[in-house]
C-alpha cells in the first residue's frame, strides 16, 4: 500500500516561506494530479492548489501569486512552494495526489498525513 509522506511543515514569521513536500513510500509509474488543501483550526479543510497530469496548475484566489504547486515524477515526490505566508495560512496542509503504481495500474487517489504551518503575526 503506497504511503504519502509530508514535510516541510513549521513555524515562519509572517512573510516568510516554507516548502511543503509530499512523497510517495515506494516508486511509482506516474503521478497524474496533485492537490493541496488547507484546514485552518476548527474550520472545514480546503482546496489550496492543483497540478494536473498535463502540466496545468490552478490556485485558490487566497493564494495565487504566493504559492506555487510541482512534481517532480523522478523523485515521486510532489511539492507547495509557499512565499510570503500571512497569518491566515496558518493551518494542517493534506496533499492529496492520484497515481499509477504501475503502467498497467488504475489511478488511485492517496491521501497524506497532514503537515503543520504556523504562522505568527
Amino acid at each position: 500500500q503506497v504511503q504519502l509522506v509530508e514535510s516541510g511543515g513549521g513555524l515562519v514569521q509572517t512573510g516568510g516561506s516554507l516548502r511543503l513536500s509530499c512523497e510517495a513510500s515506494e516508486s511509482i509509474f506516474s503521478i497524474n494530479n496533485l492537490g493541496w488543501y488547507h484546514q485552518a483550526p476548527g474550520k472545514q479543510r480546503e482546496w489550496v492548489a492543483v497540478f494536473t497530469s498535463g502540466g496545468a496548475t490552478n490556485y485558490a484566489d487566497s493564494v495565487k501569486g504566493r504559492f506555487t504547486i510541482s512534481v517532480d515524477n523522478a523523485k515521486n515526490t510532489g511539492h507547495l512552494q509557499m512565499n510570503n505566508l500571512k497569518p491566515e495560512d496558518t493551518g494542517v496542509y493534506y496533499c492529496n495526489m492520484e497515481l499509477r503504481r504501475q503502467s498497467w495500474s488504475r489511478k488511485t487517489n492517496y491521501w497524506g498525513q497532514g503537515t503543520q504551518v504556523t504562522v505568527s503575526s
